[in-house]
């Protein structure tokens, strides 16, 4: 990949560009967001690179930019069940899971549909699907066309991010975990949307054209 000015591009650039503090480009962070989820860039230097995110930040471009690029690779879900009013909640995080299991089950029991793909845990606590998991039976691992279906049939469904589903999102979340940067807000918002995103088949839309 160039970038505007015809030279290709590279992760050490990049993450020396981050460290910097200078502002990175959209095909800089598409780069980086397609070369991960591709192995063609290291576990160390996405590490580097998402380290000197939580130390830095992120402009508000920049957020916009790596939720895209995140949100553009994968599967998305079908524009007749985006018509539908389906709700979805999501939190920034925390010890508990007090709301999600308690939340979804009142909005279905008065007919609203629910949808939510979970994660696993960041930091010291289990994630809502880590729990899930602990009841014999329970299944976090519906393909994308199960999901669906599961909503239209028993107006709910409570699922784990599928391999195919944001692949971006899923490998930055494990490093994140495991390199202490799970409370970077640039980081968290662009992880939050970019499921979002995807799982209403927005992402290449006018309505994500903020830039």
């Amino acid at each position: 990949m160039e970038n505007n000015g015809g030279r290709l591009l590279d992760i050490v650039d990049i993450i020396i560009k981050k460290r910097e503090n200078v502002e990175l480009t959209k095909e800089e962070l598409e780069y980086f967001v397609q070369s991960y989820v591709k192995d063609e860039i290291t576990d160390y230097q996405a590490a580097a690179f998402i380290m000197a995110i939580a130390i830095n930040g992120l402009t508000d471009k920049e957020i916009v930019n790596l939720t895209l690029a995140m949100a553009n690779l994968g599967e998305t879900v079908d524009d007749d069940f985006i018509r539908e009013n389906v709700i979805d909640k999501h939190s920034t995080g925390g010890v508990g899971d007090k709301v999600t299991l308690i939340l979804m089950p009142l909005i279905a029991s008065v007919g609203v549909p629910v949808a939510k793909m979970s994660g696993r845990g960041l930091g010291v606590t289990g994630g809502t699907i880590d729990k899930l998991e602990s009841i014999p039976g329970y299944n976090t691992r519906l393909s994308t066309h199960d999901f669906i279906n599961q909503v239209k049939e028993i107006g709910i469904s409570l699922n784990g991010q599928s391999e195919n589903f944001s692949p971006a999102d899923k490998k930055m979340y494990a490093l994140r975990d495991v390199i202490g940067c799970t409370d970077s807000i640039p980081l968290i918002a662009s992880s939050i949307m970019s499921k979002k995103i995807a799982s209403r088949n927005i992402k290449n839309s006018s309505r994500c054209n903020l830039w």
